[in-house]
């Protein structure tokens, strides 16, 4: 263990990663990374792996505008030996109630007043994209090409390896056991394979982040609720787009390996940290994914598994300090949605960290907007 870093990030998946790279580049070369399990071991290795930027909010719009440009080149950028496997298929959402239509108007009035080409379809040219779905009960779509597939374990590799060759330290299957903090300010963080002496630290640790907060004293209001997903054998390519529906409560991708994965929500789903699977789970969704797309009948499911999801009060990540201890950042509460905003989330908490100006500005997405009641609900998650 390092005796000494300028800053500790606490968490190996996107978040954490590209923080660290983030961070390198800039010229800090005292970055530890520090990792319980493996990289992209939590929720961002399982994740749904989607790519989308269609969204409710001028904000989750640009976060995730900004993150797809990344991911546009990130191979280049990040120079990795391998491929991220970004395909950009679209997404197409799908609306089943008179409400969700009209919600979605707007949304897409707000996506494109960002930059986000996204367009409202009838359920005739739906069909023209995925020619099997069944529209019965369906009111209209919303469409974006530029939305897709990410390859979530390759993605934090690229970001972890270009870290690495600026200076930063990654040490995985090392868990953080407490975090000191002297008079209100950082002084070190302690785990299993020793202890470190630091100023700085930033929380990425996903659905872990509210256990990790704890440690320094501070009280984070998220929960980190079960999410399962599956997937089939691969079969031959006959889904071009995410469809996903949020009333209906599904999202549906074929990878590029040819296996088709698909989760949905349930506001039961058990909030004490297991990641086990149910056979509910697969019950409702082999009924619910049958339905809309009829052909994923004859798929036969390969596995099935579950992550977390850590949610904020008003879905919408928490990015910042914590002003009750000076050297305590936090990167968390993404609600289903952190691993599309990784680059994003690395830019913005590595300024955060070295008192620079965003260049997003999501200076409304602290944790004191929770404390003063000053939510920004976004409609649109899973």
């Amino acid at each position: 263990m390092m005796k000494t870093a300028d800053v500790v990030i606490i968490g190996g998946g996107i978040s954490g990663c590209a923080t660290a790279y983030f961070l390198a580049k800039k010229g800090v070369k005292n970055v530890l990374l520090i990792e319980k399990g493996y990289l992209a071991s939590g929720s961002t290795g399982r994740c749904g792996a989607g790519i989308r930027q269609q969204w409710g909010t001028e904000l989750n719009c640009m976060i995730s505008k900004h993150s797809c440009d990344f991911f546009e080149t990130a191979n280049e950028e990040l120079e990795y030996d391998g491929d991220i496997e970004f395909k950009q298929g679209g997404y197409l959402l799908v609306t089943s109630t008179d409400k969700e239509h009209e919600q979605f108007i707007k949304n897409i009035e707000v996506q494109n007043r960002m930059g986000i080409h996204s367009k409202l379809l009838t359920l005739e040219e739906a069909k023209e994209i995925v020619p099997f779905l069944n529209t019965d009960g369906l009111i209209s779509a919303a469409f974006h090409q530029k939305d897709g597939h990410l390859n979530p374990f390759h993605t934090t590799q690229a970001f972890a390896d270009a870290a690495k060759r600026l200076g930063a330290t990654i040490m995985t299957h090392t868990e953080v056991t407490g975090i000191d903090v002297e008079n209100g300010k950082i002084r070190g963080v302690r785990t299993n394979k020793g202890d470190v002496a630091t100023a700085v630290v930033l929380n990425a640790a996903g659905g872990y982040s509210q256990k990790i907060a704890q440690m320094a004293g501070v009280d984070l209001p998220v929960y980190s609720e079960r999410h399962q997903i599956l997937v089939t054998e691969p079969i031959e390519e006959i889904l071009g787009p995410m469809v996903m529906s949020f009333s209906l409560n599904i999202y549906c991708q074929q990878v590029p390996h040819g296996g088709i994965i698909m989760g949905r929500g349930d506001e039961n789903e058990p909030r004490d940290l297991r990641t086990t699977s149910s056979w509910q789970f697969l019950e409702e969704m082999a009924l619910c994914a049958t339905k809309l797309l009829p052909p994923l009948r004859n798929a036969k499911v390969l596995r099935q598994w579950a992550g977390l999801y850590n949610m904020s009060p008003d879905r919408q990540p928490i990015y910042g300090p914590v002003e009750e201890v000076e050297g305590f950042y936090v990167a968390a509460g993404f609600s289903g949605h952190g691993f599309m905003f990784g680059p994003s989330t690395g830019l913005i908490m590595s300024e955060y960290i070295l008192g620079e100006k965003l260049t997003l500005p999501v200076e409304t997405l602290t944790l004191s907007r929770i404390k003063q009641n000053k939510l920004v609900f976004e409609p649109s998650v899973v």
